[in-house]
């Protein structure tokens, strides 16, 4: 059984800075993706960042450029958002997911998520 499992949110002020991670169990995403997508009350979930399994390559949406870094373990069933100079925009609950392609990691067409994990940033 495949599982993935955030941690890592919290309350923070704007400015402020917070990692989460995602730890999966039941297989590894070498030779996919895992990436991060959020959820704000009332609007649709969005990508927020990928890596690939094979390449290490990144990918952000624009409204992160800059200031969030996705990153992995050594053991490529970790990964990790570093998420600096937060905004209240970046409110939401932030989900890790995987899949075992590196296609279309922009898109939530990914097979395996998490429960996600509550980010709140005031003003």
């Amino acid at each position: 059984q495949v599982q993935l499992v955030e941690s890592g949110g919290g309350l923070v002020q704007a400015g402020g800075s917070l990692r989460l991670s995602c730890a999966a169990s039941g297989r590894t995403f070498r030779r996919g993706a895992m990436g991060w997508f959020r959820q704000a009350p009332g609007k649709e979930r969005e990508f927020v960042a990928a890596i690939s399994g094979t390449s290490g390559s990144t990918y952000y949406t624009d409204s992160v450029k800059g200031r969030f870094t996705i990153s992995r373990g050594n053991a490529k069933n970790t990964v990790y958002l570093q998420m600096n100079s937060l905004k209240p925009e970046d409110t939401a609950v932030y989900y890790c997911a995987g899949k075992g392609v590196v296609t279309r990691v922009t898109l939530d067409e990914y097979e395996y998520w998490g429960q996600g994990t509550q980010v709140t940033v005031s003003s």
